[in-house]
């Protein structure tokens, strides 16, 4: 089962936004992922499992990947998550984008 460990750099981490992108793109994959945060395990499908978890900006998490495409569907979320879900951190300092 392929995992890997990353840190959350998003000012938000994973909620609200952050959280239903990383949900959709598990989602997407037929393979079986889940989130873990401080030894608390969730379905990486489920926006509202992936918030109970109350992930932070610098906040490790561990992506766990079982089932067809999961090579694939571990690098796409680990794209997500170091690519801060595409935010733009000026915007949430008030500067123009």
């Amino acid at each position: 089962m392929p995992v890997a460990t990353v840190t959350l750099q998003n000012a938000t981490g994973l909620h609200a936004r952050p959280a239903k992108i990383f949900a959709r793109a598990a989602a997407a994959s037929a393979a079986d992922v889940s989130v873990e945060k401080d030894g608390r395990r969730v379905n990486a499908k489920s926006v509202l499992s992936v918030l109970t978890l109350d992930c932070h900006q610098g906040d490790e998490i561990l992506i766990s990947v079982e089932g067809d495409g999961a090579e694939a569907t571990l690098a796409e979320l680990v794209a997500l998550v170091e690519s801060k879900f595409g935010e733009d951190e000026s915007s949430e300092e008030g500067q123009p984008t």
